[in-house]
């Protein structure tokens, strides 16, 4: 397991987050803990990816504060958070703010460990999709307006003939801004054009315009 997966434990109480830091660091995790949600807050950077382990009753600032604070702030990184037994409410509630998972303490530590892994699989997976979307919105930040108007009728399903109606230019234009299209966004089919207009929110021509 990689040694850069990051997992920041926010637990008042000082045995439970050393605890969870010594099986985490043994298995491989770069661990910071923070006493308080306060403390975490201050100091997390939100630009390095990283899973949160967080309590839901701290004095001060309550796990759900800290998730509605990370939520604010566009912090989103996956959070395991550690409730009481019997606190079904409260992590439905943290659910609902976007938490991973919630263990019950006391809580075996094979269960942590797969709370943990299944965490970072998610978080990998958020981050792949954002640069996906990066990359998608690129593309098509380098189309004209005009290209884009083809693209979003094309992602509406419509065939050269009707773009060319709706948009009130020549079948012959429709083709070359298409092929400018699909050049400008590397796209070698329709639908990985049609992909890529998605990721980058593309919205659908609406029909009608030629009429």
């Amino acid at each position: 397991m990689p040694s850069r997966r990051t997992m920041h434990i926010v637990d008042d109480d000082d045995d439970v987050r050393e605890s969870a830091a010594l099986l985490l660091e043994a298995s491989g995790y770069a661990v910071t803990t923070y006493a308080s949600g306060v403390e975490f807050l201050a100091k997390v950077d939100p630009t390095i990816p990283a899973c949160v382990l967080l309590d839901i009753h701290m004095p001060q600032m309550d796990g759900l504060e800290v998730q509605r604070r990370m939520v604010e702030r566009g912090i989103g990184f996956p959070v395991i958070v550690l409730t009481g037994q019997g606190d079904i409410s409260i992590a439905v509630q943290a659910m609902k703010y976007g938490a991973f998972e919630f263990l019950e303490k006391p809580y075996l530590n094979d269960v942590l460990l797969e709370a943990a892994r299944d965490a970072f699989v998610k978080l990998e997976t958020v981050s792949e999709d954002r640069a996906m979307t990066a990359q998608a919105k690129a593309g098509v930040a380098k189309l004209t307006p005009r290209e884009t108007e083809v693209l979003s009728a094309l992602l509406a399903g419509l065939p050269n003939k009707l773009i060319a109606f709706e948009l009130e230019i020549s079948v012959r234009t429709v083709e070359i801004y298409r092929a400018n299209v699909m050049d400008k966004l590397d796209a070698r089919s329709l639908s990985t054009a049609v992909r890529i207009a998605l990721a980058a929110g593309v919205e659908p021509l609406i029909a009608g315009r030629g009429r």
